[in-house]
């Protein structure tokens, strides 16, 4: 009887290896094919994709009729020549798409490394400090390099204090300096700058000088 088992099913076995290999095709006796052709049709074909520059793809937006959010735009701080000019390039502006304020802009105190000899000297510090454990930063003020800012502060006071903290860490050649002093000017809002304004903000560049535009905060 075990014998007539095992037989039975290696007959069967053998049925279905050749069934699914369409080896009794000729007889009637074959599975169904799976043909989705229109699937393969829809694939991706990754030779095809290309990224697009910032220019293509505003030009896609236009030529499709998509419209950017709107956004806030600033710039500060601007002295008075600076507001003249732009108040006269903002006249033809919608009312009500533009401000000018006066603003201040805080003086800053940092926590300063520097002026080191070479990039290496400054290469070195910045492992030194990694390896207390204690973050850096690229400088703002360009009249310091080479050199690193380990933190900034509104106050003489807030930054004195932190150098405090950082000697009993291992810090010993840091010293505390005003990396900018207080500006008084003014501040240029664009409060929302769309698809029909966008295209003027180039009026803007001779009254903003060096200055950028930036998200409002």
């Amino acid at each position: 009887m075990m014998r007539l088992t095992v037989l039975l099913l290696l007959l069967a076995n053998a049925g279905y290896f050749a069934w699914s290999q369409n080896l009794l095709a000729s007889w009637g006796f074959a599975p169904a094919q799976q043909s989705e052709p229109h699937r393969v049709e829809q694939q991706i074909k990754p030779q095809a994709v290309r990224v697009l520059s910032a220019d293509e793809s505003r030009r896609i937006d236009v030529s499709s009729g998509a419209l950017r959010p709107q956004e806030c735009l600033q710039a500060a701080p601007l002295d008075d020549g600076q507001a003249t000019t732009l108040k006269a390039a903002l006249e033809s502006w919608p009312s009500g798409s533009w401000s000018l304020e006066p603003t201040v802009e805080p003086a800053r105190w940092i926590l300063y490394m520097g002026k080191y000899q070479t990039p290496e000297n400054v290469a070195r510090k910045r492992a030194e400090l990694r390896q207390l454990g204690i973050s850096f930063e690229a400088l703002a003020n360009a009249t310091l390099e080479p050199g690193l800012s380990l933190g900034g502060f509104a106050t003489e006071a807030e930054a004195t204090r932190q150098l405090e903290s950082l000697a009993q860490r291992g810090v010993r050649t840091a010293k505390v300096v005003q990396e900018r002093a207080e500006v008084r000017g003014q501040l240029l809002k664009l409060a929302a700058v769309d698809d029909t304004l966008r295209p003027r903000l180039d009026e803007l560049k001779a009254g903003l000088g060096a200055r950028t535009l930036r998200p409002c905060r």
